[in-house]
């Protein structure tokens, strides 16, 4: 007999279920799209990186977001090619700066 840890769900949380704080959507290495790095200034944390990722997800045609902290890279896949300022748009809705493109 073997115990099994569960990790409750999160709900209304930057974490997803299995206890990560990154997107889990930006696991999928399958993905085709258009694939963008942005530099993004101010993240310290997961929480960090959830107020981002859900933001920038928002943006129409985003199917996967990834944000770190720890290097300030935020990879974005969509299905066509981003306007900028719209990332701009959502990251400073965050309460994050954009400075480029990585």
């Amino acid at each position: 007999m073997t115990a099994e840890t569960q990790l409750p769900q999160a709900t209304g949380s930057c974490c997803s279920p299995s206890g990560s704080c990154h997107d889990s959507a930006g696991a999928d290495a399958g993905q085709s799209g258009v694939t963008t790095v942005y530099q993004v200034t101010g993240m310290t944390c997961g929480h960090c990186e959830g107020a981002v990722s859900k933001e920038v997800s928002a943006i129409d045609g985003v199917t996967s977001v990834q944000a770190v902290a720890s290097t300030g890279l935020v990879t974005v896949v969509s299905q066509a090619p981003l306007d900028d300022e719209a990332v701009r748009a959502a990251v400073d809705e965050a309460g994050y700066e954009l400075t480029g493109r990585a």
